[in-house]
């Protein structure tokens, strides 16, 4: 089991430099005006995206894997419910940056960088919440 959880751990640090670093991309996509950048800041989300995606998946399986293998335990916990809604309004959030991806592939995005700004400290609080949940165990 210690294996499992030092790949999950792996796994879920790798997401989250994704989660970091892709909404950055998107801010400055969001701010430029040429041409060529946007080109390229295009391509570096897509491939981003495309990279970070099954990492997410290796994350939430392992993260399953670790909840099987001792779940009378994590299901009779309350800090565990509110771990997994946390997650899964960060898998959400995942999603939504794959759809602005392809909203900035396609030149259709309507917000300023200053909307994405705020929208790429997100994940900040969501790994803030998840891990008081899994260190401090809070109820």
């Amino acid at each position: 089991m210690e294996w499992i959880k030092v790949f999950h751990v792996m796994m879920f640090t790798s997401w989250f430099a994704g989660l970091f670093y892709l909404p950055r991309i998107i801010v400055n996509h969001a701010m430029s005006e040429e041409a060529a950048v946007h080109k390229h800041l295009g391509l570096m989300e897509y491939k981003l995206y495309r990279f970070v995606t099954p990492i997410m998946y290796l994350t939430l399986i392992s993260g399953a894997v670790l909840t099987y293998l001792n779940w009378e335990y994590y299901f009779s916990e309350w800090w565990y419910g509110l771990k997994v809604a946390t997650v899964t309004l960060l898998v959400v959030y995942h999603f939504y940056c794959g759809r602005l991806v392809k909203v900035f592939a396609d030149g259709k995005n309507a917000r300023s960088h200053v909307f994405y700004r705020f929208f790429n400290e997100v994940p900040v609080f969501g790994l803030i919440v998840a891990l008081i949940f899994v260190f401090v165990r809070p109820f």
